[in-house]
């Protein structure tokens, strides 16, 4: 493990491929707003980013593990209350996530009316997301850093990607059972 990167490098790194996500969910927003239609492979695309990476892949790192950790020490009340905030609003993403796959689902069933019950969870999401990554980049992670020494922060890491490494093989699984499943 190359020593002298803060834990929360990754998860800065992950940031910027979810803005790419949501800079693509923008552009078929407004593209579904002007036709009255939507791309139910793109909703799907984006439902399993969302959640798949998003909120497991990467929330799943902050909650268990940095969240977990920041727990443990005396944090100052601005930075409680930053903590608690994030948690909130990852809560509301995953709600605005499983509205938005439910829809696409009757969606692509041949339900036409439920445009604006994908539509409005991603509105959602595309307001969330950026003032949410501003507020961990900007104003969380590099302050909490502090609160933790060297080897904290080299055992934390070496969560995340312990953590990482456990992720595929979780999908993978999962994937095959539901084959399995279906081939019963």
């Amino acid at each position: 493990m190359k020593k002298n990167i803060l834990p929360i490098a990754p998860l800065m790194i992950e940031h910027r491929l979810i803005e790419r996500v949501i800079s693509l969910m923008q552009k078929e927003f407004d593209a579904a707003k002007k036709k009255q239609s939507i791309s139910s492979d793109f909703i799907g695309f984006a439902a399993d980013f969302m959640k798949e990476y998003a909120d497991k892949c990467h929330h799943g790192k902050e909650e268990d593990i940095l969240f977990c950790e920041l727990a443990k020490k005396e944090l100052l009340p601005e930075h409680k209350k930053i903590m608690d905030e994030l948690i909130k609003e990852h809560a509301i993403s995953r709600e605005n996530v499983k509205k938005m796959s439910l829809a696409q689902k009757s969606y692509v069933n041949g339900n036409k009316s439920l445009l604006n019950e994908i539509l409005n969870p991603m509105a959602v999401l595309l307001e969330l997301y950026p003032k949410h990554i501003k507020k961990e980049d900007q104003h969380f992670f590099l302050p909490c850093m502090r609160y933790f020494s060297s080897t904290e922060k080299d055992e934390m890491l070496n969560k995340f990607f312990e953590f990482d490494r456990n992720l595929i093989h979780e999908k993978y699984r999962k994937i095959v059972e539901v084959q399995e499943d279906k081939n019963i």
